[in-house]
């Protein structure tokens, strides 16, 4: 009798020691939930969830997500006959991405690999999870920082000078204080985007004529460049490189619904500007020689980068990097372009499988997601410049030279995601261990 006694002790403690099963799931849907609000990619998503269900013992749980939800259905193994644990679990969640914070995108990432590990509890997940949701982001005034840092900075990548990028640094410290004090709060997406790109032009269009400044075009491109919608576009060719075309599409109709917003933003200024002057400025595409050479450029493009993933919420940590990985990017397609006759989607290919790669490189030392490094990264390659150049020909009802410009543009487009899709191509083994992160 006593020896049964015990027995059906240490049966209870065991009970009771057991991860429940709804908990496990509700702790793997939270993660998911974090991740997907701040921009992680819809493969990472899944394997998180899955890897914290696995090492709780829910091998069960099934993950289905969506660019903007999360379906989370599961049953257990074995279920106590005196209750305890639910035999079936199903939870539905809609996440819309309201800001990108690159910052919880790695702590949760890291969190997953310490749960696999064995280093926390489940209690412990729950509460760091928690924590993590509820950290706030960068102060305002290092964001406007950021954007008119990256503003003046893609000013100058793009063919801008040293008053151009002045200018550009005005009005992007000028624009994002007006999107963290009221579009973002008060606007819808659409109306944000357009309002956002309208206020950046007019404020270029203001500066060029009292001549702070000398190219108007060089302004405007640089101005609008925080506003790109960079993070959806990599988003959706990451995801449909990982077979998820539900959630590829839908992220690049959203950055495409992004692109004509700025479209239809800029395109408004130039004809309120041509209402009150007597028609359309006239303007000239031009690339200064103040910052042409290969160390200005060079320079821009870190600049530009490293205030980007202040923009997106990176640790400080992952600035310089960030930054580095965009300048080599850009770099290579200057070599390319001016000293090997490429044309600039061969040069794009190149330089953007190169960024991906070395992304995925400086993933391993610093415990991230290639993710990181990718998205700011990538930037000096958007076709920033064809993006404006094709509203400001078709505003001007100059169509031959929009199609051509909107099909430079589009090539640019096609050739980063061809760069990016190669990079991902390449065995993992090449770049980790697995040990390692990604």
């Amino acid at each position: 009798m006593q020896g049964e006694s015990e027995n059906g002790q240490v049966n209870a403690e065991r009970l009771i020691q057991k991860p429940d099963f709804v908990e496990v799931l509700d702790v793997a849907s939270q993660a998911g939930h974090i991740l997907l609000e701040n921009g992680a990619e819809i493969s990472r998503v899944e394997d998180i969830m899955s890897r914290i269900a696995s090492h709780y013992g829910v091998d069960s749980g099934n993950f289905f997500v969506l660019s903007n939800g999360i379906f989370t259905t599961g049953h257990a193994n074995k279920v106590s006959k005196s209750g305890g644990q639910a035999s079936t679990y199903a939870n539905v969640e809609f996440i819309p991405i309201r800001g990108i914070q690159l910052s919880k995108v790695v702590a949760v990432n890291r969190l997953s690999y310490e749960i696999a590990a064995g280093k926390a509890s489940l209690a412990e997940a729950r509460n760091r999870l928690s924590a993590i949701r509820k950290s706030v982001s960068k102060p305002a005034w290092e964001q406007i920082l950021g954007s008119g840092i990256g503003a003046s900075a893609f000013c100058a990548v793009f063919g801008g000078g040293w008053s151009d990028c002045g200018a550009a640094l005005i009005v992007g410290l000028l624009l994002y204080a007006f999107v963290l004090g009221i579009s973002s709060r008060y606007l819808s997406n659409i109306v944000s985007g357009i309002c956002n790109a309208l206020l950046a032009t007019l404020l270029c269009i203001i500066s060029w004529r009292v001549e702070f400044g000398g190219s108007l075009a060089n302004i405007v491109i640089g101005a609008i460049m925080p506003l790109i919608p960079g993070v959806p576009f990599v988003n959706g060719v990451r995801d449909l490189a990982n077979s998820d075309y539900l959630a590829g599409f839908t992220r690049l109709t959203d950055a495409m619904l992004g692109f004509f917003c700025i479209a239809v933003g800029v395109s408004l200024a130039f004809i309120f500007d041509g209402s009150l002057h007597g028609g359309m400025v006239d303007l000239t595409m031009m690339v200064n020689p103040e910052t042409a050479s290969i160390i200005c450029q060079a320079f821009a493009a870190f600049a530009g980068t490293a205030a980007f993933a202040l923009l997106f919420g990176a640790d400080r940590e992952h600035y310089v990097p960030a930054g580095v990985i965009g300048a080599i990017g850009w770099v290579l397609y200057l070599i390319l372009v001016r000293t090997a006759s490429a044309t600039p989607a061969q040069a794009t290919i190149a330089a953007s499988t190169l960024v991906c790669i070395l992304s995925r490189i400086a993933a391993i030392p610093f415990r991230s997601p290639a993710q990181v490094f990718l998205l700011c990264g990538i930037f000096p390659l958007v076709p920033g410049a064809g993006i404006f150049w094709f509203t400001y020909y078709l505003t001007d009802s100059q169509f031959a030279l929009s199609s051509h410009c909107g099909w430079a543009a589009c090539k640019v487009a096609i050739a980063i995601v061809l760069g990016i899709i190669i990079a991902m191509e390449l065995p993992q083994r090449i770049f980790s261990h697995k040990h390692r992160t990604h």
